[in-house]
């Protein structure tokens, strides 16, 4: 007997030129890992803005608005199984995304949806207030899986977060079933963590620190975990194999001294990384309350 196809990903996010960010890392990743994808730009760029000038190409927010018509009236929309969010080039375009993610699961109930929140870092949001109020009101309520880092929880949720507690309280006020952190608080000396969150468990996933890291690591996490879980990996496996993969590429992208991820050479490190993940438990608070017998 065939096995069935493989369900398509819609992959909401900026499209560069050159590099390996945004939708650029999380399309490769879901290709390689056997997902077909829908890839849709909300900016253009020809490098990650870090890299020096870069000329933004953005859609007016009504074109953007009718391409989710057109999307959301696909023949072919039977075909999409999963969602992945990251950046928005306004906080229309959030609202657009909502109408099509509410649409689709409306005809699909088992339609995942993944949202990563990209609007900023320890320096700050690099994104208009107003998008990332928009990620925050109008797409993390409909996410199954949000992947934020620890910023960005910290800003959604009102509060730095200065341990993995107040990671753990955070991410719970904001509801997602599935909130996978990065830049975690690590446990262990010269390590990064990612903290992965469900209804009853909390797994840190930690590897070595590297300094100066190329920019796309969050996208391509996304985006391994997401394909991870839709092929029915359990959460604890799927953690481990998207840490563990970032991480080879990342120190295999250093090693050639690139400014850029090295996905084109590195997709065995997506498919069967090698790289050890030390995963620990931490308490969850919903298990510190034991009923008595």
């Amino acid at each position: 007997m065939s096995k069935s196809p493989a369900s398509a990903v819609i992959v909401i996010s900026s499209h560069v030129v050159r590099g390996s960010v945004g939708n650029r890392a999380a399309v490769f990743a879901l290709e390689t890992l056997g997902y077909p994808v829908w890839a849709v730009p909300t900016v253009v760029l020809p490098w990650h803005p870090g890299h020096g000038k870069a000329t933004r190409l953005s859609f007016p927010d009504d074109s953007f608005d009718k391409m989710i018509d057109d999307l959301i009236g696909a023949p072919w929309i039977s075909e999409v199984g999963a969602i992945l969010t990251g950046y928005f080039g306004s906080a229309a375009q959030t609202r657009s995304v909502a109408r099509l993610i509410t649409a689709i699961k409306a005809r699909n109930p088992d339609l995942i949806y993944l949202c990563d929140p990209v609007m900023g870092d320890v320096g700050g949001l690099y994104v208009p207030e107003d998008t990332a109020e928009g990620i925050r009101d109008n797409l993390i309520p409909l996410a199954a899986i949000a992947t934020p880092n620890r910023y960005e929880l910290g800003w959604m949720a009102g509060s730095p977060l200065e341990t993995n507690a107040d990671i753990i309280d955070a991410a719970l006020s904001l509801g997602p079933a599935r909130m996978l952190v990065t830049s975690a608080v690590p446990m262990m000396a010269g390590g990064v963590g990612n903290l992965l969150l469900t209804g009853r468990h909390a797994l840190l996933a930690e590897h070595r620190w590297i300094e100066n890291p190329p920019n796309g690591l969050g996208d391509l996490l996304a985006a391994i975990f997401l394909a991870r879980l839709l092929s029915g990996v359990p959460e604890e496996r799927a953690l481990q194999l998207a840490t563990a993969g970032v991480y080879e590429v990342l120190a295999r992208t250093m090693k050639r001294g690139s400014d850029e991820l090295t996905l084109e050479s590195d997709a065995s490190s997506l498919m069967s990384p090698m790289a050890l993940v030390q995963i620990r438990r931490i308490m969850h608070p919903a298990l510190k309350t034991k009923p008595s017998s």
